[in-house]
């Protein structure tokens, strides 16, 4: 999934330029440049800045939590650490980046931007989707072949690298391609230079990229993450059936704690494809219909919607585990709410002093 192609289409060409007002900028060397502004961009900025704001104290606990707090150091939780640097990555450079497009009219990052940020958001969509994928896998074992566990510190950190390097591996052909390129617009024929990982120019090339991306880096990742959950809720209506009512209090909690863990996994994994999916659907339409620039207003409240949907899923996850897990929210709670523990010692001392005194 491209961000640059996103820029293809702006405020001034889906008539919805009316309220754009000139600012003059001033570069290192001195010498202005004047921009449009545009007003209602203010406030869509205004939302990546709350899904950024939210999203870095989400994830900054959230990674806090599971590396410094010994019990927290789950395979789990190690392989959410990973998800949650991901995700901060794309928040703090790609977020704002994209926000900047309904702001002011004009490619403000220069080439070296046009090639970096690509790279930086196909490798934070890779790692959370690889990710998802190897939480999948660790699931299966924990559940359908106990036994058969590697939960090693340095063989999970191995892992975790191993698909950041994979993620940014696939990501090279963004940061090679993506380049400023000139496009026009149908209904005026003005022309405009924007960040494209192709030019305006052939119908194969688009087609190829957009629908490698939507497999890669969502279809074939989800297919692999069915499969496992297959064989997850296979063993667990075995295990259950298995287990007389009576007796056996040991393994039915043990049960309902997997089934608890590999629910949380299954949220993750859902709260990822439906932020995800208006994204690459988007993005496929604009690449098989790459000759013609699309300026509708529909078709601007479409990407805009899907733009923000996909950057909310990398805020999402902390709270979604804070909803899901008694052990995280406590913990996340001691972070956040820094009164919390003394007002706890203090209602613990008051009990003890009402009990002496009795």
């Amino acid at each position: 999934m491209s961000l640059e192609d996103s820029f293809v289409l702006g405020p001034d060409d889906s008539g919805l330029s009316g309220l754009n007002v000139s600012r003059l900028f001033f570069d290192s060397t001195g010498e202005g440049y004047q921009y449009n502004i545009w007003l209602p961009g203010i406030g869509i900025a205004a939302v990546y800045g709350i899904i950024i704001i939210v999203g870095l104290v989400g994830n900054v606990t959230l990674m806090k939590i599971c590396l410094v707090v010994k019990s927290m150091r789950t395979v789990p939780n190690l392989f959410l650490s990973s998800l949650a640097l991901g995700d901060l990555l794309l928040l703090v450079t790609c977020a704002p980046v994209d926000a900047s497009r309904y702001l002011v009219d004009e490619w403000l990052f220069g080439r070296v931007g046009c090639k970096l940020i690509p790279f930086i958001q196909l490798t934070s969509v890779g790692v959370s989707v690889f990710t998802l994928t190897a939480l999948s896998a660790d699931r299966y074992r924990a559940i359908v072949k106990p036994l058969d566990r590697s939960s090693a510190t340095l063989s999970i950190c191995l892992r975790a690298g191993a698909i950041w390097l994979l993620s940014g591996a696939l990501a090279i052909p963004e940061a090679v391609f993506s380049d400023l390129h000139t496009f026009t617009t149908s209904h005026t024929n003005e022309t405009f230079v924007t960040c494209a990982p192709y030019p305006h120019a052939g119908e194969l090339h688009p087609k190829i990229h957009s629908t490698a991306s939507f497999l890669i880096f969502y279809i074939i990742p989800l297919f692999i993450i069915s499969i496992y959950y297959c064989f997850i809720a296979r063993s667990l209506v075995r295990s259950s059936v298995a287990i007389p009512a009576e007796g056996h209090l040991h393994m039915q909690k043990q049960i309902k704690s997997r089934k608890r863990l590999a629910k949380t996994v299954l949220v993750f994994v859902g709260l990822f494809a439906v932020c995800w999916l208006p994204s690459h659907v988007i993005y496929l339409y604009r690449s098989y219909h790459y000759d013609q620039v699309d300026t509708s207003l529909g078709h601007f409240i479409a990407s805009v919607c899907a733009r923000i949907l996909a950057f909310t899923s990398s805020c999402m996850n902390p709270f979604a585990l804070y909803l899901m897990s008694k052990s995280f929210r406590k913990h996340f709670n001691k972070q956040l709410l820094c009164c919390h523990p003394q007002k706890r010692l203090y209602s613990q001392n008051s009990r003890n002093t009402n009990i002496t005194t009795v």
